[in-house]
């Protein structure tokens, strides 16, 4: 696809935190209402075999921005005041559009460190390197993940609201650097100071608005967010970053990142006993809310028939994540969330090699040009970078996210062909070829029996419940190879597919 200057689209990525396959009523969702998603669907074109890259988040999310799977920089899931996991001299998706003449943005939870390894973030000062070193021109950032410490937004280089009186430090031990910073009770030693709920494992360091974090945070009370108001926070910086685009000559390129339905949810008072499956069903209600006003923005400001929208998750579904916040578990060959499955049809959800992990959903939208309907193409998030690449014309070096391959005739709904085979990640790494997944035999531990390769035909089987390692050992035999050939690879997937 050729496009003028003119023609380039606005691309708005709405990402959504541990949302499942099964959590959009387009996916399957009986028991928590999704309108705004609904609407979206219609419009859009749904993939029902869309992943992301990892069945974690900061995997997922290096993957999706550098275009490089997260096991290869042993990129997992970060602690507070972990430094910056993406190299500033990488190319990255908002660096793209920056090489396409876009202005990039990106709002809501980062999770993908700040700082320099071995020097640490000076929370008081100039917060970097961020976001802004590795393409964003603005950022409005909950800078790790909102279980986590230090509980501040981040407004590109400066932590908003930040009294100097009441300095801001992060540490590993209850103890305070400095005896003028503001002493947050220890949830270790005072569960009665989670107020608002309680952990239920780990998630009880630093408590914080009534709710127990991990790690320690000392000082910045008038910074702290609001938890219950975050997502009108997120959305209303997004409403005023849209608006400020109209009459520029620059496309932009806006990554919205929320928090829902990520823990510790805590929906806005207005959303919560919308749903009856406690905290995360409301948590999911506030999302498609969250969603509506951001498409509803970018109509208002005129730029809906030419802004390329994509809907999707970092992550499958999980329950009980650290916080007793009223989520029923079901313990069956499936965990459930009385009576409602976030991960729809397939097996497992966050942390888990299953599909559940990483098949979420997956909606692309751009009225003028993409035709609304269903794709049953295999799409990874991993491969958007390369796909701009394309339809911007932006030409990729042979190291640069090479692990992203240019599906864009599959995104655009040009055709039916998705990709041939791709890598899934968890604590282990599965193969996906065809209708076939392939998950290898797990090292045995000193005492305890290791797991058996595991073989399932998705076309029949999509619960993954029936292995067929024993009855199609030649099947598992290429797979095996080839998930090892990809994994151990030095010049990435794109380059061993070629």
């Amino acid at each position: 696809m050729t496009l003028t200057a003119a023609d380039r689209p606005n691309v708005v990525i709405i990402y959504g935190d541990d949302v499942g396959y099964g959590d959009v009523g387009a996916y399957g969702s009986k028991m928590i209402p999704t309108p705004n998603l609904g609407k979206m669907v219609s419009e859009g074109l749904v993939f029902t075999d869309g992943h992301c890259s990892a069945a974690t988040c900061t995997p997922s999310r290096f993957s999706m921005l550098t275009g490089i799977h997260g096991f290869r920089n042993g990129v997992r899931i970060l602690p507070p005041n972990a430094p910056l996991c993406i190299a500033q001299d990488k190319i990255t998706l908002p660096k793209l559009f920056k090489k396409a003449g876009y202005t990039t943005a990106v709002i809501g939870k980062w999770h993908l460190g700040i700082g320099e390894r071995g020097t640490p973030v000076d929370w008081n000062g100039e917060v970097k390197p961020g976001p802004l070193e590795i393409g964003f021109d603005y950022s409005f950032l909950l800078p790790s993940t909102n279980d986590r410490v230090p509980c501040v937004y981040v407004v590109d280089h400066k932590v908003l609201n930040l009294d100097p009186n009441d300095p801001l430090y992060i540490t590993r031990t209850y103890q305070s650097p400095d005896e003028k910073s503001t002493r947050y009770p220890n949830g270790k030693t005072d569960r009665e100071a989670m107020t608002y709920y309680q952990s239920s494992h780990g998630h009880n360091q630093s408590v914080i608005n009534g709710i127990g974090r991990i790690g320690y945070m000392w000082g910045g009370k008038s910074a702290l967010w609001d938890d219950e108001t975050m997502a009108d926070e997120f959305v209303k910086q997004t409403q005023q970053y849209i608006a400020k685009q109209k009459g520029n000559d620059e496309p932009f390129f806006l990554y919205f990142a929320s928090q829902d339905i990520h823990v510790p949810r805590a929906p806005h008072p207005r959303f919560q006993g919308k749903t009856e499956l406690g905290h995360r069903g409301d948590a999911m209600v506030q999302f498609d809310w969250a969603t509506g006003e951001i498409l509803k923005a970018i109509k208002e400001n005129g730029f809906e028939d030419n802004t390329l929208v994509i809907f999707s998750s970092d992550n499958g579904p999980v329950y009980d994540d650290g916080y007793e916040d009223g989520t029923t578990v079901h313990t069956s060959s499936k965990e459930s969330d009385g009576g409602h499955d976030g991960s729809g049809v397939y097996r497992g959800g966050k942390y888990q090699i299953y599909e559940g992990g990483t098949r979420v959903p997956f909606v692309v939208k751009w009225p003028s040009k993409i035709k609304p309907g269903k794709s049953d193409a295999m799409m990874n998030q991993i491969d958007l970078i390369a796909s701009f690449a394309e339809l911007l014309e932006v030409q990729l070096g042979v190291n640069e996210a090479r692990d992203s391959r240019n599906m864009l005739p599959a995104q655009l709904g040009k055709e039916s062909k998705g990709l041939p085979f791709m890598l899934e990640e968890a604590r282990n790494l599965a193969l996906r070829k065809g209708d076939f997944k392939y998950i290898p035999a797990s090292k045995t531990k000193k005492g305890k029996k290791a797991p058996a390769a595991q073989l399932y035909d998705l076309s029949t089987d999509p619960g993954e419940q029936k292995n067929l390692a024993a009855a199609k050992p030649e099947t598992v035999k290429e797979l095996d190879a080839l998930l090892v050939k990809l994994s151990q690879s030095k010049v990435g997937v794109r380059n061993e597919a070629q």
